[in-house]
């Protein structure tokens, strides 16, 4: 590859001539998506080091300089790029706080251009315009306004070429294009400003590319650095504006977001305006060991112009405001995540939804991204009770929560707190998070966690452990991550809700979250094998590895297993899924690879390294196959348990033999209870608010009057302290 320091300090030949083997290695996009066909080749027609006017920033220029028709003749003219300090500069310029630059360019046939790009690399801030129309900003105030020729940039900016780096790109598109361009002469003016008079330098290297429809060659090849921006795609496309802001790591900072969907078969382009959402969001960096990559992940949320939540539908995906664009890197299939949620929605009560789609953050392209349900409470995610601040005593009290266990690091996990037993796990607040949760609140939760720590401690835990644990959804969540051999199972983004008394009141575990690190990509801490159980090697919480030793609940994982290997769990059935989002994908995939230029080289903490996107995808097939054999021949728990007796609906133990009829009643209900079952339990009925309203002994009350009840839908839970024997719904007529 041409070194970045030549292309940038060396004068180029000025031939036009077609040395095509030499162009198509130089000009060559790697950004081409569907529907930008009309593209044949993009060349440069403005370089740095051309000749360009300039005007030093000793006074106010004049008011219109940046016109095609300003007489530049006075000023002086020298080789760009202009400027001091970093040894980037073809032309060394005094110590300024500005620079006015001018260049003049012939457009042969404009006809044969659909756009053009605008290569800024600067030091602190500049404006652009094309004859005389401003293109192009940054660090510079807002748009329209201009900037005095002896201010200073708001903020200090390093250039980037001398660096190894890419320059900032701004495409000016089709429409815009054709309202600012000329045949024959135009002119490119841009001014750079410092961040002060006394900074230490300044750098001014601009490049004007243009996209050529036909294989005509009237300009030059463009730089080896030069990346084609994304103009369209078969995939929904997301572009976010920051308006020059640096998204960061907390806190969210406002900017523009559209979501551009076409529907199936048509072209999203980046100039459209937003199909699904075009508005204001709040966005900031998230994730851990991922914001290391250079691909990084994001959360959002959607708001109005006052800042407020604004819930919308996302390609399809119920109204909310809070999303994730999960940005797959490490993970070279891009699949391990999608296919992991498809499949969990298929067998457990909820998983976040998800679609692909292509990324563009300030018109510089950001590849394969996966939009995602952020996981909170809501009718239409985690479908629990909806605790508010008043909600301090009673039924009220308990629930809904969702807690997570992760890292004891609040910028990562949130305010929790740490186990009483052993080192982890780390439980934190994640909805209500913790400055929306009350003390009351808060000790609630934190106390029925340690109680069943503590049941969990005792001797008798494989005889108390249901009233607890919702068992249906541990088993669902066991297969699940060690399906995908998640080496982060059971310990990071472990995430679990408690439902209202009223509703159950047992921990449900889920939803699943953050798969990347599976079906064999990792190379630290557990065996990446296809074979052996994972959960002794992750598990940080130790109720958890006893719940997995009690027979009977390896008995449900048994029966939950042959259930699910004939569905969700079918390998022909996954393979499908696996070709189905590959064929969705698509050429977003070569976009994507060569933005990050990964396939073949080791990237933290791949075990396996492909050296092509297929040979990634014949890896995790192969790595799965080989995982749901094994798992399906070493599968936990009595082969010869009637399942019939043990599925995974059957939520009641042997002792919730109360009959309860007729359902739908009229005034009364009558209870009918066996000699074996416990006698000592109760039954408590509740409106659907969750505010008790009947406390009933079925050992001793049979039949019960209900007539003062309006009609409509009651709620029932059956009881025996603090373990739930039976729950349903109970509708009066």
């Amino acid at each position: 590859m041409i070194d970045q320091k030549f292309d940038l300090m060396m004068p180029r030949l000025r031939i036009a001539f077609k040395p095509w083997t030499f162009f198509i290695l130089l000009s060559a996009s790697w950004h081409y998506a569907a529907g930008q066909s009309t593209i044949d080749h993009w060349e440069t027609i403005v370089f740095n080091d051309d000749v360009w006017s300039y005007r030093l920033g000793n006074s106010a220029p004049p008011s219109n300089w940046m016109q095609p028709q300003f007489n530049d003749n006075t000023w002086l003219s020298d080789t760009g790029g202009f400027g001091y300090g970093d040894g980037d500069d073809n032309t060394i310029i005094p110590a300024t706080n500005s620079i006015c630059l001018r260049i003049r360019f012939n457009i042969q046939d404009s006809s044969k251009i659909k756009m053009a790009l605008l290569s800024a690399d600067y030091d602190d801030g500049f404006i652009a315009y094309l004859n005389g129309t401003e293109i192009a900003r940054a660090n510079f105030g807002s748009a329209g306004a201009g900037l005095a020729y002896n201010a200073s940039t708001p903020t200090y900016r390093e250039a980037n070429l001398y660096q190894g780096n890419q320059p900032e790109s701004y495409p000016i598109y089709p429409q815009a294009f054709k309202q600012v361009i000329k045949e024959n002469e135009n002119v490119l003016a841009i001014q750079v400003n410092n961040y002060g008079i006394n900074s230490s330098d300044l750098s001014s290297n601009f490049f004007l590319s243009l996209a050529i429809k036909d294989n005509s060659s009237d300009y030059h090849p463009t730089p080896s650095w030069f990346k084609a921006p994304l103009i369209g795609t078969h995939l929904p496309l997301i572009s976010i504006n920051t308006a020059s802001q640096e998204i960061v790591d907390e806190p969210k900072i406002t900017a523009n977001m559209k979501l551009v969907n076409n529907g199936p078969g048509n072209t999203n382009y980046v100039y459209q305006p937003g199909t699904d959402y075009d508005g204001f969001i709040g966005i900031e960096i998230r994730g851990a060991s991922s914001q290391t990559f250079d691909k990084k992940n994001y959360g959002f949320e959607t708001r109005d112009a006052a800042g407020n939540n604004n819930n919308v539908a996302l390609l399809g995906m119920p109204r909310e405001n809070d999303w994730v664009l999960h940005g797959p890197y490490s993970d070279k299939s891009l699949l391990r995540n999608a296919i992991t949620f498809e499949i969990a929605r298929s067998a457990m009560d909820y998983a976040s939804r998800t679609r692909f789609c292509e990324l563009v953050i300030n018109d510089e392209y950001k590849g394969v991204y996966l939009l995602m349900e952020k996981i909170k409470r809501d009718d239409n995610r985690v479908d629990i009770a909806n605790l508010k601040s008043s909600d301090v005593s009673g039924d009220e009290l308990t629930g809904g929560y969702i807690l997570q266990i992760d890292r004891d690091d609040p910028d990562i996990s949130g305010d929790g707190w740490r186990s009483s037993y052993g080192t982890f796990p780390f439980y934190a607040y994640h909805d209500p998070n913790d400055d929306q949760l009350v003390t009351a609140q808060k000790t609630y939760i934190r106390n029925w966690i340690t109680d069943f720590e503590q049941a969990m401690n005792r001797s008798n835990y494989a005889t108390t452990y249901e009233n607890y644990i919702d068992i249906n959804s541990f088993v669902d969540y066991f297969l699940i991550n060690e399906m995908a051999k998640h080496v982060d199972a059971f310990k990071l983004s472990f995430y679990m809700y408690k439902r209202k008394d009223s509703n159950g009141g047992k921990l449900h575990l889920g939803p699943i979250w953050d798969i990347n690190l599976s079906y064999g990509n990792f190379d630290f801490g557990c065996n990446p094998n296809p074979f052996g159980w994972i959960y002794g090697c992750t598990s940080d919480a130790f109720w958890f590895d006893r719940i997995m030793g009690i027979p009977a609940v390896q008995d449900r994982i048994y029966c939950r297993w042959q259930e699910l290997k004939q569905q969700s769990f079918d390998t022909t059935t996954i393979y499908a899924k696996i070709d189905s989002l590959v064929a969705e994908l698509g050429p977003a995939v070569d976009r994507n690879f060569n933005e990050y230029d990964i396939l073949g080289t080791y990237v933290w903490p791949n075990n396996y390294v492909g050296n092509t996107y297929a040979d990634e995808i014949d890896y995790l097939k192969t790595w799965l196959a080989l995982r749901l054999s094994w798992m399906d021949n070493n599968m936990l728990g009595n082969p010869s348990v009637n399942c019939a007796t043990l599925t995974n609906s059957s939520l009641e133990i042997s002792e919730s033999t109360l009959k309860i009829y007729p359902n739908p009643f009229e005034d009364e209900l009558f209870l009918s209870l066996a000699k074996e079952a416990n006698q000592d339990a109760d039954l408590f009925i509740y409106n659907p608010q969750g505010k008790l309203i009947r406390t009933i002994k079925p050992s001793t009350e049979k039949r019960i009057d209900l007539s003062s009840l309006a009609s409509g839908m009651y709620l029932y839970i059956y009881r025996d302290g603090q373990r739930v024997l039976q729950s349903g719904k109970l509708l009066k007529r």
